[in-house]
């Protein structure tokens, strides 16, 4: 499938710019932990193939730790619109992948290459929306799907063998969802998912959209569903810590290139800025905060302008993993050494040192 002429530029979330709103000032009040910037002029590794060489960039020594600097992409699809939602499954061996603007998801096994696995991924004849397609996916513990579906509105479940889906939740306080983008659940079957209006026609400005604010929600084992944060601009990737104490959580704005985290172990904590990407962009590395995947020891692998950010636990950006293009998100699989990383109109796939969060 060829790439929709709308997103061909280099940053599928350029119609955002100019449009977007500053974060209240409560939100940058407790912000208790300045971002992190460049501290030095970042190094390149030469070793390995003239190809590796120009991939790498690294901010601290330790991020030769965790990417093996020899290593190249491997382009495992490409053609498609907007690729997104990574997730891997571990009982078939596949990653699944989402097509948000082509309504497809897709599946990619070795030996097998990709495959269709969805369609349409989300909804179908619907007017008013700008994306119907699903967009975060995540495998989950009981070895079900969780589907962030556009058209839908909601944050579904699906078996994968009979593609049956239940319908979590579509609504927050009797208001439906703006178009739920990303989701991750914890050990205890808590969901936690962003809900930006990427989905809508004319996104904030959209006549569908019900909510007053684009939200992080906390949709709990219960059924009980909670609002983490209203402060946001445009959440978009989240994750956990592996203690499950902290959450990260992207934004997608081009004027605040920001990821934000919050101490889970105290009762209704905001927030908080953890880490600034502006510096890193200019017009040779496209893309925003995005998708974010982890490692056995916390360190978060983070999409932002250029590619893949590899960044501790304390917060210091050790490095960046440069992809051409924008990358909307990543997730590890296979051993845990692979880690996926859907780059706009492709599938690539990064062999590292490190282990994904999950492995043993």
């Amino acid at each position: 499938m060829q790439p929709l002429a709308s997103y061909m530029s280099i940053n599928r979330r350029s119609v955002l710019w100019g449009i977007t709103a500053p974060l209240t000032a409560a939100t940058l009040q407790a912000c208790a932990n300045p971002p992190h910037k460049p501290s030095h002029k970042a190094q390149s590794r030469t070793q390995g193939s003239t190809s590796a060489s120009n991939i790498f960039e690294a901010f601290d020594d330790r991020f030769y730790k965790l990417v093996d600097t020899t290593q190249s992409f491997e382009t495992l699809g490409q053609g498609y619109g907007w690729s997104e939602g990574p997730t891997w499954d571990s009982q078939r061996q596949a990653l699944y992948f989402t097509d948000v603007p082509g309504n497809i998801a897709y599946k990619w096994q070795a030996g097998a290459g990709v495959t269709e696995f969805l369609n349409p991924s989300g909804a179908q004849g619907l007017t008013g929306f700008r994306e119907v397609g699903a967009n975060g996916l995540l495998y989950n513990r009981f070895g079900k799907l969780l589907i962030c579906n556009h058209g839908k509105r909601a944050v579904q479940i699906m078996d994968i063998d009979t593609k049956t889906r239940t319908t979590l939740v579509s609504n927050f306080e009797g208001q439906a969802l703006n178009s739920p983008n990303d989701l991750i659940e914890s050990a205890n079957g808590d969901i936690y998912f962003t809900d930006p209006p990427y989905g809508l026609e004319g996104l904030n400005g959209s006549p569908l959209k019900e909510l007053p604010h684009n939200g992080v929600y906390k949709l709990a084992k219960s059924g009980q569903v909670s609002l983490i944060s209203d402060a946001l601009t445009f959440p978009n990737g989240i994750a956990l810590s592996p203690d499950e104490k902290t959450l990260y959580v992207a934004q997608s704005d081009p004027k605040a290139m920001h990821i934000y985290r919050c101490n889970l172990t105290q009762k209704n904590a905001p927030l908080e800025l953890w880490i600034d990407l502006a510096p890193y962009a200019d017009n040779t590395n496209p893309g925003l905060p995005d998708g974010m995947a982890v490692d056995i020891d916390g360190h978060i692998f983070a999409t932002g302008p250029g590619g893949i950010f590899v960044i501790s636990a304390q917060g210091v950006v050790l490095g960046r993993i440069k992809t051409g293009k924008a990358s909307a998100n990543c997730t590890f699989g296979e051993d845990g050494h692979s880690l996926f990383i859907t780059n706009h109109d492709r599938l690539r796939k990064l062999r590292v040192t490190t282990r994904g969060l999950g492995w043993a």
